[in-house]
């Protein structure tokens, strides 16, 4: 049997270019958004469903949650410009002012967490929970309660929602701190994993996110040890759309679940 010799041209790729002439991280980056974004359609949907087909749907929330609520658009927004500056500094080789921006990223993301998880941890202890919460002492039997005893889809969609939302804002800050620390960053992890576990009650949702911060840090140990790399611009560049897509998606979250549910007094 003859056999046919195919002929490559000298210095030719043996790879196939990357799809719309762009580097793969960045294609599959997109890619995940684009599949992130359906889970965050299908919950906005489901919020949006009960609202529209509840007669009764709350409006709970007052001016102190409205006010908190603000000012954790303010964080997510700015730490969206931090981000553009953390990108801009990594493409002109800065690495210092690359890791600056990246810990202010961090921070405002940090506290837009904390503002999320002691919102979380006022409202349970009011009563507005899920069965599956744990009780706190002392719980609440004022208008918190009612809602989530009369129209129990209000607590389940406001939860899933924000919640999800509250993962990915988590995720983030850890990503960038991988990107900014590689592997010094992972015994900050096991610490604020020990805080978070040890320092808050157990129907706290800080005492929940123990378990995600562990796994967080317990994967990327893994990753830096298989995989050990100096993170370039490309690296930061795909960190940055993760992050605009959640300050995204909370653009949406605040005025729907916050601004629409809020008490108008007349």
């Amino acid at each position: 049997m003859s056999e046919i010799v195919v002929q490559h041209p000298v210095g030719a790729s043996v790879y196939e270019p990357s799809l719309f002439g762009t580097y793969s991280k960045k294609i599959g980056m997109w890619l995940f958004l684009l599949s992130d974004s359906l889970t965050f359609g299908a919950l906005l949907f489901a919020y949006t469903y009960g609202r529209v087909s509840t007669p009764n749907w709350p409006t709970p929330f007052h001016s102190e949650s409205i006010r908190n609520a603000t000012i954790m658009t303010a964080f997510l927004l700015s730490s969206s410009l931090t981000m553009v500056f953390a990108v801009r500094a990594a493409v002109q080789g800065n690495a210092k002012a690359q890791r600056l921006w990246l810990l202010a990223t961090m921070a405002f993301g940090l506290g837009f967490v904390i503002l999320h998880g002691r919102e979380w941890t006022n409202l349970i202890a009011e009563g507005l929970t899920l069965p599956m919460f744990p009780t706190p002492p002392g719980q609440g039997t004022g208008e918190f309660a009612n809602v989530a005893r009369d129209v129990p889809q209000f607590a389940a969609t406001f939860f899933g929602l924000t919640g999800m939302h509250m993962v990915h804002v988590t995720l983030g800050v850890i990503y960038l701190g991988i990107i900014a620390f590689r592997k010094k960053f992972i015994p900050i992890l096991l610490g604020l994993w020990l805080l978070a576990w040890l320092a808050t009650p157990a129907y706290s949702p800080f005492h929940y996110g123990a378990h995600l911060i562990l796994i967080a840090a317990i994967i990327s140990a893994v990753i830096l040890w298989l995989k050990p790399k100096v993170y370039d611009a490309s690296d930061i560049e795909v960190a940055g759309l993760y992050w605009h897509f959640v300050d995204l998606v909370w653009m949406f979250i605040f005025p729907l679940v916050y601004l629409m549910s809020t008490k108008i007094i007349g």
